[in-house]
């Protein structure tokens, strides 16, 4: 299967793992519950895929590669300690806490969650000495003498030997006591979760007129020679900090990300022609409705076609993420402000600007301590790090306005802060929404119905960002060819089943 696949697949055995009874007994008795195994070659997301699964269920997330701890580690360290049996005093051997176990405690007392997932990266490429252990990890939930706490489910991750030369086969009994999911790399896949993650465009238009380049690992040649969907990701970001920073991107950069020295160079020159046509093409102009597409490019290489086409994807789709991101930040400053109304009027003689900055220190301490609690993701924090900028932008505002100190007052000018917010918000939107109606006709005077256009719309249709918004915003010219095409497809589906009842005969 892929990796959407598995993700949906790993969440609903967490889903289960974790369900009781009337009883309050887990649905699934516990000595059933078998580790999971996600086997997979290196890159493909497997570790990515289980921090979406704990973030989405609200659950723990405690990781280690196994191949980085010894025996003792694992199961922790001998000490003496005296017992009395039988009347006989004894010294007996007992083991500390293992650190992968006491890891599992501390972080239930950081987030105040008591499930979640033990996950356990390289399982199958543990040492000859470690073998036994996590054989009886495997089988009991135990490292030594202590157990995995009640409500964390084990998850666990190997690549197939042919990525590996450390790999050790397991046998049918360690097998026999796990849930394994084979996944394969996958480029569809893979481009929806690089809509949602916003992967360069160069990056997405490169992969659609290369798809055999999304994966590849020789790993039998003296150099061992890879790309994977981690080393785009990564590249990705890397490309996107050096363009804001105006930085070189040079074929060096490209082969420390992609270590196949024929890709990363393909790529380099991909990246170049990319930007080269984003200027030649006035990608702005197009969304400003200023500029046409050139009609001569019908007639262009169909490379040239995608990269236009990729070009506009990606400058939309920054449009559609900053419309989530202020549309999160309009629902959290609401929340807010209500919230600021309620304190105000429980405390009508405090200094509104004071009480306000002491709800900023409660934002601010929630957001530290879902940090500190590992349950926070990068757009979790950044949407927080949004609201607490604008919380201080309206009491720095409230400062300088009221020096009355009259709470209804203050209460009357923040939402009259946050009306002229939500107005800007609102031509932003339609802002983006003209722009995506100037390219859809900018489109149709330069290749009609044609397969540009279907390519186009099929784009769209994969980003979670923009499908976010023409579902909540609309647009007219989206929902006009999207019927015609969809009118088209049916109707030639029609014919094909014309053509083989006449067959028939």
């Amino acid at each position: 299967m892929n990796i959407k696949e598995a993700k949906e697949e790993l969440k609903n055995i967490v889903i289960a793992y974790l369900a009781k009874d009337e009883t309050g007994l887990p649905m699934i008795p516990e000595e059933h519950q078998r580790p999971v195994l996600l086997m997979g070659p290196p890159g493909i997301g497997k570790t990515a895929v289980i921090r979406q699964v704990a973030r989405e269920l609200g659950i723990n997330l405690v990781s280690y590669t196994i191949t980085h701890h010894t025996r003792q580690s694992a199961i922790g360290l001998p000490g003496i300690v005296h017992r009395t049996f039988d009347g006989r005093d004894y010294a007996v051997t007992e083991y500390t806490m293992s650190e992968i176990i006491a890891s599992v405690y501390e972080q239930i007392e950081r987030s105040g969650v008591r499930e979640g997932i033990l996950f356990l990266d390289e399982i199958n490429c543990v040492s000859e000495t470690l073998a036994p252990t996590m054989l009886q990890f495997l089988q009991f939930k135990t490292f030594g003498t202590h157990k995995v706490p009640d409500g964390f489910v084990i998850v666990t991750a190997g690549n197939p030997p042919e990525y590996n030369t450390s790999v050790r086969e397991f046998d049918v009994v360690t097998l026999d006591r796990l849930r394994r999911i084979d996944i394969d790399a996958d480029l569809p896949a893979f481009r929806e979760y690089a809509y949602r993650n916003g992967v360069h465009g160069a990056i997405m238009g490169y992969l659609e007129i290369h798809k055999d380049r999304f994966y590849q690992v020789q790993a039998d040649t003296g150099r061992k020679c890879f790309v994977t969907a981690r080393g785009w990701e990564d590249l990705s970001d890397a490309l996107r900090t050096y363009e804001k920073l105006g930085l070189p991107v040079t074929n060096a950069l490209m082969g420390q990300y992609l270590q196949d020295p024929e890709t990363a160079d393909d790529f380099a020159l991909y990246y170049e022609l990319y930007h080269k046509y984003e200027s030649f093409y006035q990608i702005p102009g197009i969304l400003e409705g200023q500029v046409p597409i050139n009609p001569e490019l019908k007639y262009a290489p169909f490379d040239e076609k995608l990269s236009l086409i990729a070009l506009l994807t990606d400058a939309l789709g920054a449009e559609f993420r900053s419309y989530r991101d202020r549309q999160h930040e309009a629902e959290a400053l609401v929340n807010t402000l209500q919230q600021y109304g309620r304190i105000l009027k429980q405390n009508q003689q405090e200094d509104p600007g004071r009480i306000l900055e002491d709800l900023i220190r409660e934002k601010q301490e929630e957001r530290e301590q879902k940090k500190r609690a590992l349950m926070l993701d990068a757009e979790g924090e950044a949407d927080l790090i949004r609201l607490e900028k604008k919380l201080k932008e309206l009491c720095r505002e409230l400062k300088v306005w009221n020096t009355s100190g009259d709470a209804r007052a203050a209460f009357e000018y923040a939402r009259g802060w946050f009306a002229e917010e939500e107005e800007d918000r609102q031509e932003s939107i339609r802002e983006t929404g003209q722009h995506l109606t100037n390219v859809f006709q900018a489109m149709e005077a330069a290749f009609g119905e044609g397969q540009e256009m279907v390519l186009f719309l099929s784009e769209l249709n994969a980003g979670y960002y923009s499908l976010k918004f023409i579902n909540e915003c609309g647009n007219e010219e989206y929902y006009r060819f999207n019927r015609l095409l969809l009118l088209k497809e049916r109707n030639a589906d029609l014919r094909q089943e014309i053509l083989k009842i006449m067959d028939q005969f």
